[in-house]
């Protein structure tokens, strides 16, 4: 299987052998797994204070009084320290010592990383997830693109090669969230767009980090949630010539 090499200036420079892993089978399920798993390792546990809803003078009057056996405040007769009273305590709340981690087997997760690897092949799987893109896939790049320091020449870039108009996607698709997220720091949710996977970050990292959706990786670092975010693969992604060659050498260790 091979694939065309682009220049800085969008032109075909050539062709690649591409690694075996961009044969690998689509396995959206294994890719679910992983990706819900990565998620759910980032949750922090929360929860009220042991006594929450407990610090108060309330006790009970007991039997005699005609009224119901509800803890009371001491100096009036409004309930509190229970779920039913104003102020009260919650009946089942968030526990602190809760663990939110999930786990998921080695080869499984290598299984994913891999199965959305080849995905980001795929014309179909990316379309599906809304990517704009005018040309061949997979976009392999000169290793000249890694040396890029400057947003403004990712830009020039990414023109040439007829993928700018997905940042631009990205970048309309940015709205309010709905309901009460928008009040606690996560005003607005926005769109992913192209993922660049670099052997070596030379200052191309700097340089793309600015542009609406997209993100920088090198092969070292590759997830599943980064090649198939929402648990959906099939992300549109920049192939460097040094990270194709690491990833076949991946490969072959793998194999050994």
């Amino acid at each position: 299987m091979k694939a065309n090499i682009i220049d800085l200036s969008g032109n075909n420079s050539g062709e690649v052998e591409l690694p075996p892993v961009f044969e690998e089978e689509y396995r959206p399920d294994i890719i679910k797994r992983a990706v819900l798993a990565a998620q759910a390792n980032r949750l922090q546990s929360y929860g009220p204070h042991f006594y929450a809803g407990m610090n108060t003078s309330a006790v009970s009057w007991g039997t005699g009084h005609g009224t119901s056996r509800v803890l009371r405040l001491k100096n009036g007769r409004r309930a509190a320290g229970v779920p039913m009273a104003v102020g009260g305590r919650r009946s089942h709340a968030p526990q602190p010592n809760a663990v939110y981690s999930e786990k998921v087997n080695k080869k499984e997760r290598r299984k994913a990383i891999r199965s959305a690897i080849a995905a980001t092949a795929s014309s179909g799987l990316v379309a599906a997830r809304g990517h704009k893109f005018q040309r061949d896939l997979p976009v392999v790049a000169k290793n000249d693109i890694e040396s890029l320091s400057k947003t403004s020449e990712v830009i020039k870039f990414l023109e040439a090669a007829g993928l700018y108009d997905d940042v631009l996607r990205a970048k309309l698709g940015r709205n309010i969230r709905a309901g009460k997220g928008k009040l606690r720091g996560r005003k607005y949710k926005g769109r992913k767009s192209l993922l660049i996977v670099a052997g070596t970050d030379s200052g191309l990292g700097k340089a793309a980090r600015n542009l609406p959706g997209v993100d920088f990786v090198t092969v070292e670092r590759l997830n599943a949630e980064l090649l198939a975010p929402g648990t959906q693969a099939g992300r549109l992604t920049i192939w460097t010539e040094s990270s194709l060659d690491k990833l076949a050498k991946k490969g072959q260790e793998a194999e050994q």
